[in-house]
């Protein structure tokens, strides 16, 4: 069904370049109390007004969340004691960032392409005004790189995107439960022989719904409000559950 959904729309419309007709499992997230991660299936298919060419074509997906200025400082022990010996803020960071790619990174975007349009994560996170901070600003990077991929914040996907007769492709992208609310960026690049042919742009939208949407906002707004409502639900919790040991116990 999702083939021939994806070839009608090919059909209907107007011949032009090569490029992207997009679709996505949901463009919106909504994250509530208990929001443990969504998945994000990311499909499509390239139209296009001559015949394929001979030269196999790639894709590469990525997908961004809000960049964020970020502190990474560096410990080390001395006299048995871990500290902080040197820091650096990098000028901004995804907080999540996915990449895709229908075959190795290397081979599907050439180094000169993912320097024009920032695809690879490295290239994603900006670190200019560190330079004068330390000298060895990209061990820095990569120790923040090494961090939020054990959280599953970073994700490089290196053959992830099945591509069907150079015409239709899909892939899924695992977004984990500690999602930042924003705009997540999705950008679909179209290679051949790793230069850039075409490229698509569009929006994934997370925001928190429900409860957790209303908490946060008092938080934010009335946080003397928001403070003394989160004491006096942890005074009720606590005489509840000592009322309750205490019938335990005369039982």
């Amino acid at each position: 069904m999702l083939r021939l959904a994806l070839l009608l729309i090919l059909a209907a419309l107007p011949l032009r370049a090569e490029e992207v007709v997009l679709g996505l499992s949901r463009d919106r997230v909504a994250i509530t109390a208990t929001f443990e991660g969504s998945d994000i299936l990311i499909f499509g298919a390239v139209k296009r007004e001559a015949p394929i060419s001979e030269v196999p074509l790639d894709v590469v997906i990525t997908v961004a969340g809000p960049s964020q200025p970020v502190t990474v400082r560096r410990k080390e022990r001395v006299l048995g004691i871990w500290v902080n010996t040197d820091t650096v803020d990098l000028d901004a960071a995804p907080t999540f960032y996915a990449v895709a790619t229908s075959g190795p990174f290397g081979q599907v975007l050439t180094n000169t392409e993912d320097l024009r349009h920032r695809v690879s994560i490295p290239r994603a996170i900006r670190s200019v005004g560190a330079a004068s901070m330390a000298a060895d600003v990209e061990s820095f990077t990569d120790a923040l790189i090494r961090i939020r991929e054990r959280q599953n914040a970073y994700q490089l996907l290196e053959n992830a995107v099945a591509l069907d007769e150079q015409t239709l492709f899909r892939t899924a992208i695992s977004l984990p439960a500690n999602l930042t609310e924003g705009a997540y960026r999705t950008r679909i690049f179209l290679t051949r022989e790793g230069r850039v042919v075409s490229q698509f742009e569009t929006v994934i939208d997370v925001r928190k719904v429900g409860l957790e949407r209303w908490l946060f906002t008092l938080s934010r707004q009335q946080p003397l409000a928001y403070g003394l409502m989160s004491l006096a639900i942890a005074i009720a919790a606590g005489w509840g559950a000592s009322a309750a040991f205490r019938a335990l116990r005369r039982n």
